[in-house]
């Protein structure tokens, strides 16, 4: 059967099925789909996870001991397939196809490709996952749908976004999705719920100002403690609410402390850094932060970010900005006494 991505939250509150296959090449929507997948076999029971992805050299034989294994607590299993060229080959093909022979109840599989051609969904593994489970295409965003992806995303986490506000926003992020998910997130967390006007997206648009807070994160990532500070005062220069400059913060921290508990044992950077699907152009900082942090580091900087909340909301006699500058030194590398 073929799933729309919209028409997930529907399906997901029924049983799950034994296999969905979910193509397409825009990585912010398929991400967003296998989270709530996720989520959903989670609540059904399936607490496993086992993930696998298809190189030159892949042993197909992986596939069918994983499902095949039993779990020494009885947990259901999630697993997951990554398969970027969409092409399993013959092996990959034959191994898919026994696999869902007789599929065990206990596991559900996620298969992710890149956009599948015609001759791939032709092919007998396709049909055989398509008649036992679903497959969930992923297209594109265009211009003439973006503003209303926009509007409904807004809608989506309570904003309420007047015609205007939609097609200004729209039209700063130039067709990128993640920066308009970036900047919708950035806009909740300091407008919260409620009508948003035009003015409110040009004033919170990362490419309205001369400094914006992912080049500030960027920056810190890569070691660069100069230009962080650097980018830190311009934002405050240019009165930029400290909240959005910590929620930046905070979504990096929690992101990085798992991916380091992750190396704390023994997991490949490269590997950790495949699973969290983090974006090419930021890999390099972010495998240079983890080579040089620690989850305790990085657990001092999650608290740091803590007292900054509570030094906004007035609980704390103490500047935010000084506690921010704070967490951008140690994101640096710079790790003073006491944080």
């Amino acid at each position: 059967m073929k799933l729309r991505p919209d028409q997930l939250d529907n399906h997901a509150q029924k049983n799950l099925l034994p296999v969905y296959l979910i193509s397409g090449d825009v990585p912010l929507i398929q991400q967003e789909v296998c989270d709530k997948l996720r989520g959903a076999a989670n609540s059904q029971g399936y607490t496993e996870r086992e993930l696998f992805s298809v190189e030159k050299g892949f042993d197909w034989n992986n596939l069918i001991q994983s499902a095949s294994s039993i779990s020494l607590f009885g947990d259901r299993k999630i697993i997951e397939l990554r398969m970027p060229t969409g092409k399993p080959g013959d092996a990959g093909s034959k191994a898919l196809q026994a696999y869902l022979v007789d599929p065990s109840p206990d596991n559900i599989l996620i298969i992710t490709t890149g956009k599948l051609d015609a001759a791939s969904q032709r092919g007998k593994w396709f049909k055989t996952i398509d008649k036992m489970g679903a497959f969930i295409p992923i297209w594109p965003v265009d211009a003439k749908q973006l503003p209303q992806w926009v509007n409904q995303r807004m809608r989506s986490i309570g904003l309420e976004p007047v015609r205007q506000a939609v097609q200004v926003l729209a039209e700063r992020v130039e067709g990128n999705l993640l920066a308009a998910s970036q900047e919708i997130e950035k806009l909740h967390v300091l407008k919260g719920n409620g009508p948003i006007s035009a003015k409110d997206i040009e004033f919170s648009v990362a490419d309205s100002a001369r400094y914006d807070v992912f080049g500030l994160v960027d920056a810190a990532l890569e070691g660069n403690a100069q230009r962080s500070l650097k980018i830190l005062d311009g934002l405050k220069d240019e009165g930029t609410d400290a909240t959005v400059v910590l929620w930046a913060f905070t979504r990096e921290l929690r992101t990085l402390y798992a991916m380091t508990q992750q190396k704390e044992k023994g997991i490949a950077i490269g590997k950790i850094i495949q699973e969290y699907r983090i974006w090419q152009n930021r890999k390099k900082p972010v495998e240079a932060c983890l080579q040089r942090n620690n989850s305790q580091l990085l657990g001092q900087l999650i608290q740091k970010a803590t007292e900054v909340d509570h030094s906004i909301k007035g609980l704390k006699t103490a500047s935010p900005w000084d506690g921010l500058r704070d967490i951008a030194l140690g994101l640096s590398g710079i790790h003073l006494t006491g944080v």
